[in-house]
């Protein structure tokens, strides 16, 4: 039998094949999970989200803006009406305006900060929350972080701020969830060459650098965290919750 057979799971943030939570989808799908997704509200948005997942035919694919209350309510609705239940979440979603990430975070402007900061780190609680309410047998959450999270990373400016947010928001949503039998974990990534990380100053340095800083001497592949996902995802990890797994070739554990 394999490990997700009769698994039900919602996945936030497929935008293209070179999506982490794409990578997730195939390992979680070729393991017989059952999946539904969302995509940003738009036209090109969906299509390209449809011809991704045709060849599996899910049942729902769609639109939310996790910025609006009505399509998330929307979004939970629809998967309740058409499972009932749901034993997992993947929230892959990060915005920051391109024109805030190219300036210091000192000169970060009020709007750009507070629109980063509802996308990549409040839609994750709002999400949580929906969640929840349908895992009526415990369930689990995870969200994809970055090493800039914890240190700089010079051109990662406000998403940095963001993804420390976002950390520690999993810490919380844990202890908050925990007595209902709902794990909340991060995956926390090396540079991945994906849709959002085209708008990071520096991002091809930034590669480099992990590649030759990490224990393994290279950057993590998409398959491997295809594979983290069925790790946190599944029963393997029943004890794991509130924890950041950096998956990055031993990149975050070097002083030099």
């Amino acid at each position: 039998m394999r490990l997700f057979e009769g698994k039900v799971g919602l996945v936030f943030g497929v935008a293209n094949d070179r999506s982490i939570a794409w990578a997730m989808s195939q390992a979680l799908r070729a393991e017989g999970a059952e999946l539904a997704y969302t995509h940003l509200p738009g036209e090109s948005s969906a299509r390209r989200v449809r011809r991704l997942t045709e060849e599996h035919a899910p049942k729902l694919v769609l639109a939310c803006d996790v910025q609006q209350d009505r399509d998330l309510d929307g979004v939970f609705r629809r998967v309740a009406e058409t499972y009932g239940a749901i034993d997992f979440v993947i929230h892959s979603i990060a915005f920051a305006p391109p024109q805030e990430l190219r300036k210091p975070y000192l000169e970060t402007s009020r709007e750009g900060w507070h629109l980063a900061m509802d996308i990549s780190v409040y839609s994750l609680v709002a999400v949580a929350r929906r969640a929840a309410a349908i895992m009526p047998q415990g369930g689990s959450i995870v969200t994809i972080t970055y090493f800039g999270g914890e240190k700089v990373m010079p051109g990662y400016n406000v998403m940095g701020v963001c993804k420390a947010a976002l950390e520690h928001s999993v810490r919380y949503l844990a202890w908050d969830l925990g007595r209902k039998a709902v794990r909340v974990n991060a995956i926390s990534a090396g540079p991945m060459r994906t849709l959002s990380s085209a708008g990071v100053a520096r991002f091809d340095e930034m590669r480099e650098h992990a590649a030759r800083k990490s224990c393994l001497g290279r950057n993590v592949e998409f398959r491997e965290l295809g594979k983290a996902g069925l790790y946190l995802l599944g029963e393997m990890s029943d004890g794991v919750t509130g924890e950041v797994l950096h998956l990055d070739c031993g990149y975050s554990i070097v002083g030099l």
